[in-house]
This record gives structure tokens, sequence and C-alpha cells, in this order.
């Protein structure tokens, strides 16, 4: 991720649209502070500032070395409490928390009635959105109050308050054991990455196992629902196991629309959920599927009651532009595909601070492919030279695909000049990856003397390279190294001399027909 700066108050005060610092300036008015104070005349030299520069601070004497920690720290969090006051940043979460507090606060004055009453509404609003965490905080206090307020109906109370707080419990119970059990999994990818043997899988599905035995599905409710189809999503997607992680894909979402009052609680967890079902239907190639669910999905998140912040909007980003790009793939839609580019890289600028460098290279990625398939091979090798040049945290894969793209560029236009250098670069790269397998040492060895043979042997070469391909598609634990790329589709058009978009367009008649 590009920084301005690490600093965190900085980048805080420049993530501020116009309405909020405008709103904290009326914040600190009402609190009837002197606009002298050093923290405002600290936020307004930070907000000036293009990048973080302490020395200006400490010279126009804002404040001295040693009391700028400080100064900065109250900044922040005044800016922080102005911000949970804005309406835009109100949420089902912040509003029952900030009942609990005004309970509280009743309670701490004596006025235990009044406390019991908003704590009882409250409550309820609770469990009607499977806040249980919170439910439960207010069960907890609900207790403290009754133990001290005593009422002719304890008895009834002392019972209900027993019965619900029980419920609560065994509903927490599952919902951490399943959510760990996401975690742990959704690290293991990320750490790991996809089993690559009957061992790593033989691991995976011990530590699932354990867990998911527990789980009595009945029980649960939409949360620990959510978690459970999150684990088998996950699960399956380390084994590649595409069938079912669609299966459970769609039965996150489905969730969702089964109780659509969830989709304004948890947003983020709709976009994600929406996330992987695009991703698998993707790679399944069902665009009549993916096209509508993608239809459904933008009526969403474009409605009125749809949750707006930049968080929710970085995430929309990215899961709109990758299944635009995706459909344009499908259908072998490059050169319009390539029109989307310079409004993607415009909202990328926008969102660069608030998403990881990671999901920006995956953008590029495409971005490349989409001029490959254009023939517009030049373009191709810039953007994946901006992969491959990131000083950020880039998966191996993702490297390694991006620098076989290259090659393929180089070959198509003809643009051998480091041709030798960059194969060299390439076969060293592979040799220190983490986990190297046949894949990428068979790529390697197929591009290396590819330019110096004759149009014949070159023929031969793709043929033999394609049918090592067929064997590579078959074996689950290499078949989501062809997916980074379409290598197998280009080596297929040269084999059959047809331009590559003919063999993308196959594909989708034939998922269309079958």
């Amino acid at each position: 991720m590009a920084e301005l700066h690490k600093d965190f108050l900085f980048i805080l005060i420049k993530s501020l649209t116009t309405s909020e610092k405008r709103q904290f300036k009326l914040y600190v008015n009402r609190l009837g502070i002197n606009v002298d104070a050093k923290f405002l005349l600290l936020f307004s030299e930070l907000d000036k500032m293009k990048e973080y520069d302490e020395t200006t601070i400490i010279e126009k004497k804002i404040s001295t070395k040693q009391q700028l920690s400080n100064l900065k720290a109250h900044l922040y969090k005044q800016i922080l409490v102005s911000l949970r006051m804005n309406p835009s940043h109100q949420n089902n979460r912040i509003q029952l928390r900030e009942q609990l507090d005004f309970a509280n606060i009743l309670y701490q004055k004596g006025l235990y009635k009044q406390a019991l009453k908003i704590l009882d509404k409250t409550k309820q609003t609770a469990l009607e959105l499977d806040e249980k965490s919170i439910a439960s905080e207010i069960i907890d206090l609900e207790k403290v109050i009754e133990s001290q307020f005593i009422t002719r109906s304890i008895e009834g109370r002392a019972d209900e308050l027993i019965r619900q707080s029980t419920e609560i419990s065994i509903q927490n119970y599952y919902a951490t054991e399943l959510s760990n059990l996401s975690l742990k999994l959704y690290s293991e990818m990320l750490t790991h990455g996809y089993v690559k043997n009957d061992e790593d899988r033989a691991e995976i599905m011990e530590i699932f196992t354990a867990q998911i035995q527990k789980i009595n599905f009945e029980k649960l409710n939409f949360t620990e629902k959510l978690w459970y189809f999150k684990a088998h999503v996950w699960k399956n997607q380390l084994f590649q196991e595409y069938k079912y992680t669609l299966k459970y894909a769609f039965q996150w979402v489905d969730l969702f629309h089964k109780n659509p009052e969830m989709i304004v609680s948890h947003p983020v967890w709709y976009i994600k959920g929406n996330t992987y079902l695009f991703k698998i239907l993707f790679l399944y190639g069902n665009i009549d599927i993916l096209e509508n669910r993608f239809k459904d999905f933008n009526e969403v998140v474009s409605s009125s009651s749809f949750t707006q912040n930049e968080n929710i909007q970085s995430l929309v980003f990215l899961i709109y532009y990758n299944n635009l790009m995706n459909i344009h793939f499908i259908k072998g839609e490059f050169f319009s595909g390539t029109k989307l580019i310079p409004e993607i890289e415009l909202k990328m600028e926008r969102f660069r601070d608030k998403i990881d460098e990671h999901h920006f290279m995956i953008l590029y990625l495409k971005m490349a492919a989409m001029f490959f398939g254009s023939k517009k091979f030049k373009e191709s090798i810039q953007y994946s030279l901006k992969i491959i040049e990131s000083k950020g945290n880039v998966q191996e894969d993702l490297l390694f695909h991006t620098r076989i793209l290259i090659l393929m560029a180089k070959h198509e236009s003809g643009n051998d000049e480091d041709y030798d250098e960059f194969i060299k670069a390439t076969s060293k790269f592979a040799k220190k990856m983490k986990k190297p397998d046949e894949f990428h040492f068979e790529s390697i060895a197929f591009f290396k003397n590819l330019n110096d043979l004759t149009p014949d042997q070159q023929l031969e070469s793709f043929k033999k390279f394609n049918k090592k391909l067929d064997l590579f598609s078959e074996n689950e634990y290499y078949r989501r190294s062809l997916l980074y790329i379409d290598i197998h589709g280009w080596v297929q058009s040269k084999v059959r001399n047809v331009d590559v978009i003919e063999i993308i367009k196959e594909r989708v008649r034939y998922k269309r027909e079958n």
C-alpha cells in the first residue's frame, strides 16, 4: 500500500472528506475551545501538508518536540470523537453500543428503572440483528441492576435473564468455534497457499474436521451460519474443489438474501460472499449466471439503504471492476475491455491508501492480460512490469505468472532484445520460490529455446507443451497454476493456428450448451 508517511494522524487527516473536516471544526467550536488552541493549529498545518514534515511543525512553534507526541494523540482522539458523531459513520452496532453507554450512565446515577427500560429495548434490537456479543453485555448489566433494584417480578425476571444468558452463551460458543476455524483456514491460504499434495490436504482436513464435528447446523443462527459457510468456502478453496466452493458461496450470499436486514448490518461480509461467488462463476465460465448475479449485486449496493463509507466504497470498487473485466475475459472481449483501464486507474488513485498492494497487482495483471488479448503487447509488458517491479508484498505465484505473460508478449511481438536475460531471471526466481513445482520449471523450459526454433520446430514444441498442460489441468494440485493467465488457451491457439479469442468463445458456447 502506498502510504504518504507512516504517521497515523497524518493519514487520518488526509482521509477526511470536506464535510468531515467541516464537522470537526463545528464540533470543536461547540466545545468552546479557543481557535488558537494548539491541537487546532496542528490540525490546520497537517491538513495543508502534502507530506508529513515534523520539522515544519516545530519550526512554526505549534509544538515543541517533547510535547508533540501528546498533542498528536489528543488531536487524534478528538477527530475520532467527531467522526463517531457523523451520521455517515453510524451503523447498528455503534447505535446499540451508544444505548448501552446511556444505560450505564443512568445506572451510575441510580436511575435503575430508566436504565432497565433502555436495556430491554436495546436487547430486543440486538437479538433481532443477531448481535449476540452486545446482547450478552446488556444481559450482564441487567443482572447487576436487578440484583440491586428489587421488584416483585424479580423471580420471573431472574429466570428470563438466566434463560437468555444460557442461550446466548451456547450461540457464542458456536460462533467462536466457527470463526476460529474460518480464520485458521484463511490464514493457511494466505501463508501457504493452495494444497500442493496429499500431505497438505490431510493436514487441512484434520483441522477442519476437528472443529466442524462439534457443530450442530440446525441450532445455528444467522451469524453462526455465516461463519459455517465461510469455513466451507475457504476449505474448498484450499482444496481447489470449486464445485463445493461454488455451493457454499451460493449459500453464503443467499443467507443474506433470506435475511435482507443483515445486509445493512454486515455489508462487508455481503460483499465478500459475492466476491467468492463471482470468482468461482468466472473460473467455471458460467457467464449467464455471473451476469445475472452481478446485476443483482449492483442493484443492492447502489440502493439508498446500503451502507456507504470509504471502506465499503473501496471494496465495491474492487469487486465491480474485477468482475467487469472477468466478464470481458470470458467473452473474449479484449478490445472493449482495454477501454475500461483509464477509468480503473483513475479510481485506483482514489483508493490507493485504502487497498492493499496485492489487490492492486491483481488489477494490473488483468490489465496486462487484457492488453495481451487485444494484441497490444508493448502495453501488456509495460503493465506486467508494474507487478514484478513492485516493492510491496505480492504472492510468488502471481509474480511468476506475470513473468510468463511477459514471455508470451515478447514472443508474440518479436521483441526478444533481452529475452535470454529475462528467461535466466525467471529461472532464478522460480528456484527461490518457497514451493516451486513441475509446472514452473516446465514453463521455463518451454520458453527457453522457443525463439531459436524454426516455425515447424516451434509448432512441434507448442504441441508437446500443450500435452503437458493437458496433464497439469487434470491434476488437482496443478490446476490452480493454469488460472492466473490463460497460457493453455494461448498454446492451443498456436497448435490449431487460430486466434486465442476463438478458443475462448468456444469455451463459452460449450458452457452454455452443457
